[in-house]
């Protein structure tokens, strides 16, 4: 049997939060490298941040490419054998590089760090973060309906048509909502990361 929505979603909130715990071991036992010698989030790096204006209509092109190759290459990677270690992967993956984005701000600039990377993912987080937790619920029913020994299994073989069509609306959906917080993280995002800017 399928693993119920509700566990499926810990697993996301679990393997994340090991991401997230190891970017912030790498960062602060290599402070040197990532702080001392480091330009990321630097000076230099807010001055430019704070002078850019970016295109919109050319940000939301190159971010929605982006988000979408990430979606496209996750779904196809889940009907492999190989899919459910690398979406688990691509998870802790995204929870590494957030830690490590966030222990170089909080070291860097204290409270205003945190601010900094609250303003990097909202207001698009709210639709794109629960997205991608869908994107993982969705490649382990998958993947576990095609390679996993479960006792349902030869009821989804014979009626695939119909799981088949049920999991590509669950796509659409998915892609929809990234499309959505694409643009707001095109149009709208620049904007709250510019006010927040004008703490430093």
């Amino acid at each position: 049997m399928q693993q119920p929505t509700a566990k499926n979603f810990y697993y996301v909130i679990y393997l994340f939060t090991i991401g997230l715990f190891l970017g912030i071991l790498i960062v602060n036992l290599g402070f040197d490298t990532w702080i001392a010698d480091g330009s990321l989030l630097g000076t230099d790096m807010i001055v430019r941040l704070k002078n850019s204006a970016p295109d919109a209509t050319a940000l939301f092109g190159y971010v929605l490419k982006h988000r979408l190759f990430t979606v496209c290459m996750l779904g196809l990677l889940a009907t492999t054998v190989i899919g459910l270690p690398a979406v688990c992967g691509y998870i802790c993956y995204a929870g590494l590089s957030a830690g490590c984005l966030l222990s170089v701000a909080v070291i860097r600039y204290g409270i205003r760090g945190i601010l900094l990377m609250l303003a990097g993912i909202l207001p698009q987080g709210l639709l794109l973060v629960p997205a991608y937790a869908a994107l993982f619920i969705w490649a382990v029913g998958v993947n576990r309906m095609m390679y996993s020994k479960n006792p349902y299994r030869e009821y989804y073989l014979r009626y695939g048509k119909q799981f088949y069509a049920k999991k590509g609306l669950q796509m659409a959906g998915i892609v929809a909502v990234v499309i959505m917080g694409s643009l707001i993280e095109s149009y709208v995002n620049p904007k709250v990361i510019h006010m927040i800017l004008n703490i430093f």
